[in-house]
């Protein structure tokens, strides 16, 4: 065993075999195990709660009422919980939710005028610009077409947003990383429709354009990866798509910024150069140093994030489970390690399979909390051999004027008394 995995920060789990590491966790002669038999002989059979009569069944299932979830919105860095008529985005919950799959009506949403009220028999999409045949299709037509189903995050280049310059102690994960969810998609290929339409060899972008009253387009480049994963979705979790998400049709742009996902889909336009559209101009272009700016910084970067223990949390000494989500615009994670001294030392995490190419992966691994001030953070890996990069290293590259792409560790500390803080490094 290498010296960096032997650290007291893990309570020594780092010494133990698998099989030890289970009778750990579920055996009474380990901690969690002994939390365990606490927890059950603290009640009695006499406790168990008696057999209860069921409701009626309905049209849909709703959540429980004990459960309550909800998006948070926010009018820009460090202006959160603002009237919803003020809010340009709404942000996932990260930390109250499993697995990796985003619900639909919880995942993210970040518009521009609001999610127009489209009726799905009049929608139209144009397909024109340098294409031998002009069409305009149906959402019928479309849905009686070849298609596929993928499960792919979509990330705003927001997210993150908030720890750029400073870090608040106050948030927690849904505040500092709830612009990102994975959802499942189903739609017609791009390369199919390009080829439908016949688009002509030297058209190597494409114009792809909202019907919201913002207008939102965006110049994308035809390459390869672009032509072989793009498609126009309709469905979305087994489900239509949700207003909010683009219905009845939206462009999926795996691993791509958010904002290239264009929802409302009404025109796809193919040509041979860029249109220079407001929002790669004005809006979504990337402040460097020097003071000037980067345009089409297109990919989303290999990114990690632990859900819980995470800021706002209490936590109490003794086993905890570490658990989060990795993801990377540049194909599947593949690794993700996690640091319970403040990055002194790492121990890789468990990856819940199975883990997707550009879809988000949940992480989790074992730890016994000593009850002292200490720090926790975590870094992915993608299959291409990306790192995601800690903060020093990070800002040294892209510096502070920047407000898209960040993707830097993100460090919770803890203090004595279990407190679980938003902290930069």
């Amino acid at each position: 065993m290498s010296s960096k995995d032997q650290s007291p920060a893990w309570g020594g789990l780092d010494k133990m075999s698998d099989l030890s590491r289970r009778k750990f966790i579920a055996g009474s002669a380990g901690v969690a195990g002994s939390i365990v038999s606490t927890r059950a002989a603290a009640e009695s059979l006499a406790d168990v709660p008696p057999r209860e009569v069921g409701a009626d069944l309905g049209a849909r299932s709703e959540r429980s009422k004990y459960v309550t979830l909800a998006r948070i919105p926010e009018a820009g860095p460090g202006k959160r919980n603002v009237d919803p008529s003020d809010a340009i985005n709404s942000k996932t919950p990260l930390d109250k939710l499993y697995g990796s799959i985003t619900p639909s009506d919880l995942h993210y949403e970040r518009s521009h005028s609001g999610a127009p009220d489209i009726d799905p028999v009049k929608h139209r999409l144009l397909a024109d610009g340098m294409v031998r045949k002009p069409l305009v299709f149906t959402v019928e037509d479309l849905k009686a077409m070849p298609s596929v189903t993928r499960t792919v995050f979509i990330e705003c280049t927001g997210n993150g947003w908030e720890n750029w310059k400073k870090a608040d102690e106050s948030l927690s994960v849904q505040n500092t990383h709830g612009l990102v969810s994975t959802n499942e998609w189903t739609g017609v290929p791009l390369r199919f429709l390009a080829e439908l339409v016949g688009r002509e060899r030297d058209a190597h972008w494409l114009l792809a354009e909202g019907g919201d009253a913002a207008g939102v387009a965006r110049s994308i480049p035809l390459t390869d990866e672009i032509l072989d994963e793009a498609f126009v979705a309709y469905g979305q979790n087994g489900e239509p798509l949700r207003p909010a998400h683009g219905f009845p049709i939206r462009l999926i742009m795996p691993g791509f910024e958010g904002n290239l996902n264009i929802k409302w889909l009404r025109r796809l336009k193919f040509g041979d150069q860029p249109w220079m559209t407001r929002w790669e101009t004005a809006r979504y272009t990337q402040l460097r140093p020097d003071g000037r700016a980067t345009q089409f910084q297109l990919r989303m970067e290999t990114n990690s994030v632990i859900t819980s223990p995470s800021g706002t949390m209490v936590i109490r000494p003794g086993y905890q489970r570490i658990t989060g989500l990795a993801w990377s615009g540049h194909g599947k994670i593949v690794k993700v390690e996690v640091s319970a001294d403040g990055a002194k030392s790492w121990k890789e995490a468990k990856l819940n399979l199975p883990a997707l190419p550009k879809a988000q992966t949940r992480f989790q691994i074992d730890w016994v909390w000593d009850g002292k001030p200490t720090k926790i953070v975590s870094r992915s890996t993608d299959e291409k051999g990306n790192v995601q990069p800690d903060r020093k290293s990070f800002i040294a590259a892209v510096g502070t004027n920047a407000l898209f792409h960040y993707s830097a560790q993100q460090t919770w500390s803890i203090d004595d008394k279990g407190k679980v803080r938003n902290v930069l490094d």
